[in-house]
């Protein structure tokens, strides 16, 4: 993801009439200057967002470290007039920018006295007192760009998610083997010092067992991990998974290490044990959808803060929280940072664990509950019936597992309703038990089976079923038909009795149209298989030279597959319903498009969405390109299909479906409660029905009634959706002279103050 954001630096920069330089080779490139500083062009950053790495080089410098490194380092940003940096790297990288920054004025001073020092006389231009005068203050800005997703203040750091995509696919192939063979498996991942993709690893694949720098095991944790292997073995498993981070530890600060815990778990057991590191695998392939879009908006946010930061304003990073963009003090996340390794060298896991973040703090929780199964004897003697509803996408079965197991360990009974509100109706329903939904977290499509069809019609038999198989709560997956299905039901709730039950809906749908959340389950898959489709398309219009693609994708009426897959896959346009369009806009483009090929980057992709317009349909589009572009540009469309809808979950869809099955039924769970009264539950408020959505920074329950009036229920939409916020971006990075909306940048603010205050070896933060 480095690439998109340099490319969104470059482009947001030149748009903003600023002169952009290329560093080449990190620090090194500063401090040795010459040809290692380029003036970038907006040709000079096409064709890289697919790429992994970084195009302009990245090297750990020694000389940068030194006093006369960095006074090399200022001379060549003076002399090329450069008095703003944008670093993207891990905190080493970020403090010696903050460090540079402080020194500056100090550096400048030391060039103006040419020749004080011996060493400068190698300096050719030292520099005069205008160049001081012009040059004297330097702006920097922060985007974190780091695999280990270590760096506190951001959820999520550029490149985070393309690791685990990596991760992911060797995990899915590993396990194919392991289950083949009847074998145990100890997967060592990257982290030295943090243990997020050890973590997020573990949840995605339903591991057995993981170890993490921030959280060692208990003393005699090797008799708890076999007792724990022969369990899953026992419950039908046929592989046990164990997770480690690099960096991971034991209580004494002693390391664990793959060969140790193979030799355990052989030796103890008898298994078939096998080991792999993983290693630099997950540094490099192309960069995830996510993590394109992150680095766009990373890049975009950089450039604001460059343009608007004073010599009073802090070296800041530009990071992300949930999925708002933010600006957070510099310092502040490196001490933060610093603070959480401390911690652990101190032995203190619990602030270790709370200075990572919520983020963080969640997927612990969500494994532990996961994991450490301690089915009750004492069971609650409430049924809660689970049902997708709507089209299939990846993530349904993740979101059903964590969903039946969490149940399971609450003392519920779960039961499986196949085939949506239609199976409810028909009485398709089975108890499921702990084992039913082993390895359904890396599965696509819809296990259960999933309809479309609304309950309305059907509302007779739905609450014949519900009181013959005395179900007292349900969760519903799906998409638009789940949101509309489920509020049928709460209107129905006067005339039948039996629908006076708890109901959680959990938006899951490629669309992303589901009031009440930002986000859906299956959408970021969808995004990638879109994405990566458009790489391919693109490359072989790159190499047939001054051909136009256009290319539908699905939605209904909601632009969010559209406009996100376009800001990944470098789209020249993307036609959306929610973002009215003209005959003169289409010509607009057209004109943009002829003069893109009297560049050097002579081809072009346009998006749109399969509801955006009745009568400007794909084939209308394509015809006129086809007739506008004659000589100049040929053009051919593809309408990507229902292969957007399946595919092996991502990482994110795992994880983000595992957590929210398990937030709806802990929420059911205190639901019941409340609602239990003389021997049964009786449930009729409104905040007995809601959606479980993704809320800016965090998860929320929202009620459906609530939700109606946000609602256009003719085009099966929000009526308020975040992303076209981000629709300027994609025009922006096209090329097109728009205004943009700097209102909704983000404001500057402090990391200690997001979190809960931790007392830290006596002092307060």
């Amino acid at each position: 993801g480095m690439n998109a954001a340099v490319r969104a630096t470059v482009r947001v920069g030149l748009y903003t009439g600023a002169k952009v330089f290329f560093v080449h080779e990190g620090y090194q490139g500063l401090v040795d200057g010459g040809d290692n500083i380029q003036q970038a062009t907006w040709e000079s950053v096409s064709m890289m967002l697919q790429l992994g790495g970084t195009v302009i080089g990245s090297a750990r410098c020694k000389d940068f470290q030194t006093k006369e490194g960095r006074i090399k380092a200022a001379c060549n940003l003076v002399k090329r007039g450069i008095t703003n940096l944008c670093v993207i790297g891990g905190d080493g990288s970020l403090t010696g920018a903050n460090h540079f920054r402080t020194e500056w004025t100090e550096l400048l001073g030391h060039l103006v006295k040419a020749g004080e020092a011996l060493t400068l006389h190698s300096l050719s231009g030292k520099i005069t007192k205008e160049e001081f005068q012009s040059s004297s203050h330097l702006n920097i800005v922060g985007m974190v760009g780091s695999i280990d997703n270590d760096f506190c203040g951001t959820d999520m750091t550029i490149g985070t998610d393309s690791a685990l995509h990596r991760i992911m696919e060797v995990v899915d192939s590993i396990t194919t083997t392991a289950q083949s063979h009847q074998r145990a498996f100890i997967l060592e991942v990257m982290g030295r010092h943090c243990g997020y993709l050890a973590l997020v690893t573990a949840l995605a694949c339903g591991a057995d067992w993981v170890f993490i720098p921030e959280m060692p095991p208990d003393d005699g944790w090797e008799e708890h991990l076999c007792r724990r292997l022969i369990d899953t073995r026992n419950r039908g498993s046929r592989l046990n998974v164990i997770i480690v981070a690099e960096g991971a530890m034991d209580r004494a600060g002693k390391p664990i290490t793959c060969d140790q815990i193979k030799e355990l778990v052989s030796k103890k057991l008898g298994y078939d044990t096998r080991a792999t590191i993983l290693g630099h695998v997950q540094r490099g392939g192309t960069p995830s959808a996510f993590d394109r879009i992150l680095g766009s908006r990373m890049g975009v946010e950089a450039v604001m803060a460059l343009l608007e930061a004073t010599p009073e304003t802090p070296a800041c990073v530009v990071s992300l929280s949930g999925n708002q963009a933010v600006r957070l003090p510099l310092m502040e996340c490196v001490q933060v940072t610093k603070d959480v390794t401390i911690a652990m060298k101190e032995g203190r896991y619990d602030d270790a664990l709370n200075l990572r973040g919520r983020s963080f703090e969640n997927n612990w929780n969500t494994y532990k509950l996961l994991a450490h199964v301690h089915i009750p004897e004492v069971k609650s003697n409430i049924n809660v019936a689970i049902l997708n509803v709507g089209a299939p996408c990846a993530g349904m079965n993740a979101a059903v597992r964590s969903a039946v197991r969490i149940g399971i360990l609450q003392g519920h009974s779960m039961i499986a309703v196949h085939d949506g509100f239609e199976g409810l109706a028909e009485g398709k329903i089975e108890p499921m038990n702990w084992n039913n939904v082993g390895g359904w977290t890396g599965k696509g499509g819809s296990i259960l089976g999933t309809k479309r069809t609304l309950p309305a019609k059907y509302m007779e038999d739905i609450s014949l079923n519900i009181a013959k198989h005395n179900i007292h709560s349900l969760v519903i997956i799906g998409g638009f038909e789940a949101f509309s299905g489920g509020l049928e039901l709460v209107q129905a709730r006067e005339k039948y009795e039996e629908l006076c039950i708890p109901i959680v809906v959990i938006p899951a749908t490629v669309s992303n149209n589901v009031p009440g959340s930002d986000f859906s389950i299956g959408t970021d898959t969808a995004l990638n298989t879109i994405t990566t489709t458009c790489d391919r398309i693109k490359q072989s219009a790159a190499g047939t030279k001054r051909r136009v693609f256009i290319i539908e994708t699905m939605g209904g009426y909601c632009g969010y597959l559209a406009t996100m897959s376009g800001l990944a896959a470098g789209a020249d346009a993307a036609y959306i319903y929610e973002d009215k369009f003209t005959i003169q806009d289409l010509e607009t483009n057209v004109q943009h498009l002829l003069e893109k090929m009297k560049t050097t980057v002579k081809r072009g992709l346009i998006l749109r969405n399969e509801k955006c317009n009745a009568n400007y349909t794909t084939d209308f589009i394509f015809n006129l390109y086809s007739e506008e572009g004659k000589g100049v540009f040929d053009c051919r469309k593809n309408v990507l299909g229902h292969m957007q809808q399946g595919g092996t979950p991502t990482p994110f869809d795992r994880n983000f479906a595992t957590k929210m099955g398990a937030k709806a039924v802990l929420w059911l769970t205190e639901k019941l409660k409340e609602c239990y009264r003389h021997g049964r539950i009786f449930a009729n408020t409104p905040d007995s029905a809601c959606v479980l959505g993704m809320r800016k920074r965090g998860l929320m329950f929202q009620a459906l009634g609530e939700l109606k009036e946000q609602t256009d229920f003719e085009h099966r939409i929000p009526k308020d959706q975040w992303w076209l916020k981000l629709r300027p971006l994609l025009k922006i990075l096209a090329k097109y002279k728009i205004n943009l909306d700097t209102s909704e940048h983000a404001h500057m603010e402090h990391i200690i103050s997001k979190r809960a205050p931790v007392s830290l070896s006596g002092k307060m933060l």
